[in-house]
């Protein structure tokens, strides 16, 4: 136990100081777009200006991390040349998120407005537009778009040789177009209103698991010049560990702090999604629960009362429970792929440790 503690506070000091040198970099790279744009159109360059705001203003900066870690796993040695690399899949991210707020109808990102609530605001107070709801979402689109690009070109102009960057680049749409089939099952399952559990364990390691965690690694290492049989063996680490990554984002969601999180605690109910809580809640759920839950899930004007309420059922039902015991497996499973004897693959001991620690680290997490 007290190792694990030992390791835990390693892993969270490495993750803070890690944040602290990305950090810089993402700011430095909105500085020079902001600089360029200025000189093009206003409205662009405001919208950056608002994006950047968004960013600077929260996130754990884990894919960039895991992208970090993935390249010295790997062998990688010029860390200064990954770091500058690592915004490009903060940008990514970026531009999902600012998709993904549209859909869940999100008016807060990192405590900040939400980039197309933000232009919806502007269309009330400002434009002679008769649908500034329309106008904030078309341009939450195009802001999202701009951010994609934006994080390719990080890659392109990246310091590494033409052929890794390729490389790279490939495997980066990979990760966004398992990320879209993801959040597509995502969409479905929330609007058809029920789920089986291996529907939303599929959706988990799709969404979730092959962008958080998967994909960095993958692109990380191989910036260094990994072969195909290195990133299965990061696969057998990362998949099982984002599936839990996704179910503790979902435990957060319900029983989180809104002012630790930067967005709105109890979304996930309002929009009536369904995750491994709500379907097991039903499962396992009397009339009464029943009747709690379909009342509550998909509410609009969720109040305090009904979401403890809802809170309630899910502790009662055994559902939380289930959740994070089924949160513990997966990251076991995954350090488990770590620690194999039989690993034909050699990864940095570092980097093995770290992955390790946050193993533990992502199921202890309270933002």
């Amino acid at each position: 136990m007290l190792n694990n503690f030992i390791n835990l506070v390693d892993v969270q000091k490495t993750l803070v100081d890690l944040k602290k040198k990305i950090d810089p970099e993402i700011e430095k790279y909105f500085v020079k777009v902001i600089g360029e744009t200025e000189k093009i159109d206003k409205n662009v360059t405001n919208a950056l200006k608002h994006v950047r705001k968004i960013v600077m203003s929260g996130g754990k900066r884990a894919r960039a991390i895991f992208m970090c870690q993935g390249y010295l796993a790997a062998g990688g040695k010029d860390f200064e040349k990954i770091l500058k690399a690592s915004v490009s899949i903060e940008l990514i991210h970026i531009f999902l998120l600012i998709h993904d707020d549209i859909i869940d109808q999100d008016a807060l990102r990192h405590g900040v407005t939400t980039i197309h609530t933000h232009y919806e605001k502007i269309g009330r107070r400002f434009l002679r537009n008769k649908n500034p709801e329309h106008f904030g979402n078309s341009m939450g689109i195009i802001v999202g778009d701009m951010m994609a690009a934006l994080g390719n070109q990080v890659l392109f102009e990246s310091d590494f040789p033409p052929k890794l960057i390729i490389k790279a680049l490939i495997k980066l749409q990979k990760i966004v177009s398992l990320t879209i089939i993801g959040e597509t099952e995502d969409v479905y399952i929330e609007n058809m209103g029920r789920a089986s559990e291996e529907e939303i364990m599929r959706m988990y390691k799709n969404k979730t698991a092959k962008y958080t965690v998967e994909g960095p690694l993958h692109l990380g290492a191989t910036l260094a010049g990994a072969p195909e049989k290195f990133l299965e063996a990061l696969s057998e680490y990362s998949i099982p560990v984002g599936i839990a990554f996704q179910i503790q984002d979902d435990i957060l969601g319900i029983f989180g702090n809104e002012e630790k999180m930067g967005k709105p605690v109890g979304s996930d109910v309002r929009q009536g999604k369904q995750t491994i809580l709500v379907i097991k809640a039903y499962e396992k759920a009397n009339s009464e629960q029943k009747m709690i839950l379909n009342n509550t899930l998909g509410k609009k004007d969720l109040t305090l009362k009904d979401l403890e309420s809802f809170r309630k059922v899910i502790v009662e039902t055994g559902s939380l429970d289930y959740a994070k015991k089924l949160s513990r497996k997966f990251i076991e499973k995954g350090k488990g792929a770590l620690i194999n004897p039989g690993l034909k693959v050699k990864i940095k001991k570092e980097a093995v440790d770290f992955l390790l620690g946050v193993a533990d680290y992502i199921i202890q997490r309270a933002v």
